[in-house]
């Protein structure tokens, strides 16, 4: 599945990416609000576990790519959280992950607002979720442009990383379909 943007196109996974997904991941600025940045061969397990979950769900993160010259920035999209240990589960998220080269664009919220318009509409559920560690202020911002809205009373401990971890401590922001601005 294809959703296209004035300007990005989130498509599936291709050969092509690899490489270009392996260098956003394995950057140290991009992965800062991340436990760890990630080797080549991680990053792609990582698009292998991604597309198993487009095979298994029938959505999932997508690659990115700018129209204007097919290059690709990121990753986006949507995806099933379905681990108990995380205590807003299940749940449907919407994420993001795009090369520094793309960043302060307005693309993160440009392709997850087609992906969020994809889960609503088409999928019709009824709530999207995002959550991230506390510290990562671009994201909350992209969170928030969403229309997202975060209860201090959801915040939560990151139940993969270790008690002591820096970002351990984590937001949720929750976006109704009602209230979703196309």
């Amino acid at each position: 599945m294809i959703l296209a943007t004035p300007r990005l196109v989130l498509a599936p996974w291709t050969e092509q990416d690899l490489a270009p997904f392996a260098a956003l991941n394995a950057d140290p600025e991009v992965m800062r609000y991340f436990p760890k940045t990630l080797t080549t061969d991680e990053s792609n397990t990582l698009v292998d576990r991604l597309r198993g979950t487009w095979s298994e769900h029938g959505y999932g993160f997508s690659a990115v790519r700018r129209r204007e010259d097919d290059a690709f920035i990121g990753m986006v999209g949507i995806q099933k959280v379905l681990n108990p240990a995380y205590p807003f589960a299940p749940a449907v998220e919407v994420g993001w992950r795009l090369d520094k080269a793309f960043w302060q664009r307005g693309y993160a919220s440009e392709a997850a607002r087609a992906a969020l318009a994809h889960g609503f509409d088409v999928l019709e559920l009824t709530e999207i979720v995002a959550f991230t560690a506390v510290s990562n202020l671009p994201s909350r911002a992209v969170m928030q442009s969403l229309g997202m809205v975060r209860d201090p009373a959801d915040d939560f401990l990151h139940p993969l990383l270790p008690e002591d971890h820096p970002l351990r401590p984590h937001v949720l922001y929750r976006l109704k379909r009602e209230n979703f601005q196309r």
